[in-house]
């Protein structure tokens, strides 16, 4: 099970109240989610091996250099391009401070985070997804973007996508991503990456293709094998595949289709590095220093929970 961490306490901030504190009245609402989160996935799904994907750098510069519109409306005091330790500059300031506390919690419960400098949280699950040839893999987000990794071999791959919430979160995989978005099983993965590049996305900054709907993008990237053909057809009238009208829009964005592939591709090489091995512990791997966060910051029950979810699973 890969867990995009970002993804998943940004939902843990917004869906447990503020009013959530530690002792000395710090709100501890993201921890506390992300661990009853964390405890009921292990418990519901019991994976034998578990990361924690971590964004150690937001808005990575190949992608900002390729399409500089890139999450740029989410820098906050010029485009630095950067954050501390990787947080997007929009984080609540009730939240960031909580980033850390939760990654000592997950270091003392003995969960292994992974990341790769210079890349995003999808990357790292790109690159893990790409590296896995044997065990199933449940990669956990509410972003879209991740849908792109899904597959049925060499080992199945699918997307626990948690959008609407951990309590109504989808299982996909290439069938459920073919028929939700209309792109060919056999690739639903790439498929989906592609349409997403021709319909773009207004919170990544990604403008796509002027007329060009998720509909229309659909039906285009069904009709070719690859990017690279769809590309070829835009320069060649004779290819029927396309028709006058949707030729004509995607020659007048060339520019944009000649860069936005790698902005929107997850990486499947980054240097990824764990801290540690990631098979699901039994038990704390540092108990007295998990009790003394969940007392210091008032995690106890979600703790608790944690900590018997990960008991639970190393019996099945």
């Amino acid at each position: 099970m890969l867990l995009d961490a970002a993804s998943l306490y940004f939902r843990a901030f917004y869906g447990v109240p503020e009013s959530v504190t530690a002792p000395d009245g710090t709100p501890v609402n993201a921890v506390r989610g992300f661990c009853d989160m964390v405890a009921r996935l292990v418990g519901e799904r019991r994976p034998t091996r578990l990361v924690a994907c971590l964004d150690l750098e937001w808005r990575p510069a190949f992608r900002v250099a390729a399409l500089p519109s890139y999450k740029a409306h989410r820098v906050v005091g010029g485009d630095r391009g950067t954050a501390p330790a990787g947080i997007p500059e929009q984080v609540p300031d009730a939240l960031a401070p909580q980033v850390p506390v939760l990654l000592e919690v997950l270091a003392a419960a003995g969960i292994a985070t992974g990341g790769a400098e210079g890349f995003e949280a999808d990357d790292v699950i790109g690159t893990l997804v790409a590296a896995e040839r044997s065990d199933p893999v449940q990669v956990v987000s509410g972003d879209r973007d991740l849908m792109q990794v899904v597959r049925d071999r060499p080992s199945p791959v699918r997307l626990v996508y948690v959008g609407r919430g951990l309590a109504k979160a989808e299982t996909l995989g290439p069938a459920e991503v073919a028929a939700k978005y209309g792109v060919p099983v056999g690739r639903a993965g790439e498929a989906y990456a592609e349409l997403a590049m021709l319909r773009g996305d207004p919170s990544d900054g990604l403008p796509g293709v002027p007329g060009v709907g998720a509909k229309t993008a659909a039906t285009v990237v069904s009709r070719f094998a690859s990017w690279q053909e769809l590309r070829v057809a835009v320069a060649d009238r004779s290819d029927p595949r396309l028709s006058a009208g949707v030729r004509t829009k995607l020659a007048a964005a060339a520019p944009y289709l000649a860069v936005v592939e790698p902005v929107v591709r997850v990486a499947l090489d980054a240097p990824v590095k764990l801290d540690r091995p990631d098979a699901l512990p039994a038990a704390p791997a540092d108990p007295e220093r998990l009790t003394a966060l969940a007392q210091r910051w008032g995690l106890g029950g979600s703790v608790d929970r944690l900590v018997a979810a990960l008991a639970a699973g190393g019996r099945s």
